[in-house]
Formats: structure tokens, C-alpha cells, sequence
């Protein structure tokens, strides 16, 4: 018997998520789960956590790039060295985003537009042209996702997305061993809001049952 989930779990785990894409989420999610194995109580709770958290409680689709100039140097000091050029690009979210991502994984330099083209999207936000790319050859992406970016910030792009990422990365095997570090990482590169994301996973793990023996 195929394992679904539906929006009521999900608000009463998250009382705060959007409705409208949790909606969403659940109609692309019970379509895809079995596929994508993500197919048991602790694999559903792992995925929901990290989801919710990567996406703001499911309020975002798209990175948010519109940094003041202090945030540039705080956030990308590699590219923003001084107070005087973080000035010039601060609160211009494409002009930002081409700098700080071009040149890099598959996009063109910081004047071809690649960058702000290939930003973050999904509810686990793929960004650079490599990554477009490897999941429109997934064969789970149907059309030209490389001409039309901005599908994975729309249903069922943003939601089928983030189950093929986390499936590729071998999240499913990571959440079996109830491995929260490992499954953060794998995902962020490093442990950015753990607290958040394992705050989420108790609610999950609770909504669905998850019992740790």
C-alpha cells in the first residue's frame, strides 16, 4: 500500500506553514513518494523537516538575494572585500546574484546572467546551471528546464525538484540511521539552523508516529 500524507498533518506539525503550498506540496509529494522512496514514517518526517525549513515553513520558492551592503560583506566577503563595491551592488538582487554565482558550476561570468538565471529555486533550492542541468537529464523534469528557470519556483517543479535532490543525495538512507547532522550537511554543506531543522523533525517525527528505540 502506497504511503501518503495530506495537508492536515502538516499544519498540525507546523501550524505556521502556508497552506496554499502545503497544499501543493502534498498532491506532487503523493504522486512522486513511492518513486522517490521517500516512502516510510521517518523518511516522510526527515524530508517534511528539511523542506519546511529550506523554504521558510513553505513561504518561499525563490532565494532572496536583496541584500543591504552590510549583509553583502557579512554574507559573500570573497566577493564583497569593501565597504565601497558591497555600495554598488547593495539591494540589486540580480546584479547580486550574477556576481556572486557567476563564473561558477556551469554558469557563464558575471555578465552573462547565468547567476541571477540559475539562482535558487525549489522547496530545497537547487541553484547553478550544473544543478538545472542534472535534473533535467534526471529524467523526472520533463521539458527544457535550462530555457525555463523559473518552473522549479511553481508546483509540482518546486516540490518534485526537491525529492529528486534529496533521493540523489541519498537523504533517504541518512534519515534511516536518524542521522539529523548527517542529513544537514548533506543538504547545507554544514550544520546552518540545526536547531531549526531538528525543532521541525521532533514535530514530524511526533505527527507521524515516529517511535526511537
Amino acid at each position: 500500500m502506497a504511503y501518503k500524507i495530506t495537508v492536515q498533518q502538516i499544519m498540525r506539525a507546523v501550524p505556521t506553514a502556508n497552506r496554499e503550498r502545503a497544499t501543493e506540496l502534498v498532491n506532487t509529494f503523493n504522486e512522486w513518494n513511492e518513486r522517490f522512496q521517500i516512502n516510510t514514517p521517518i523518511r516522510v518526517s526527515f524530508f517534511l523537516a528539511h523542506v519546511l525549513h529550506e523554504s521558510g515553513n513553505l513561504k518561499y520558492v525563490e532565494e532572496n538575494l536583496n541584500y543591504s551592503a552590510d549583509g553583502l560583506r557579512k554574507t559573500f566577503p570573497k566577493y564583497f572585500p569593501t565597504a565601497a563595491l558591497a555600495a554598488q551592488y547593495a539591494r540589486q538582487p540580480e546584479k547580486i546574484a550574477n556576481r556572486v554565482y557567476g563564473g561558477r558550476y556551469g554558469n557563464g561570468n558575471e555578465a552573462s546572467g547565468d547567476g541571477w538565471r540559475y539562482k535558487g529555486r525549489g522547496l530545497i533550492q537547487l541553484t547553478f546551471k550544473d544543478n538545472y542541468r542534472a535534473y533535467q537529464n534526471s529524467g523526472f523534469c520533463t521539458g527544457n528546464l535550462l530555457a525555463h528557470p523559473e518552473w522549479l519556483a511553481k508546483a509540482p517543479g518546486h516540490t518534485k525538484s526537491a525529492m529528486w535532490f534529496w533521493y540523489s543525495k541519498g537523504c533517504n538512507e541518512l534519515a534511516d540511521r536518524d542521522d539529523n547532522v548527517a542529513v544537514t550537511k548533506r543538504i547545507n554543506g554544514g550544520l546552518n539552523g540545526y536547531a531549526n531543522r531538528d525543532y521541525l523533525l521532533r514535530r514530524f517525527k511526533k505527527e507521524f508516529g515516529v517511535v526511537k528505540f
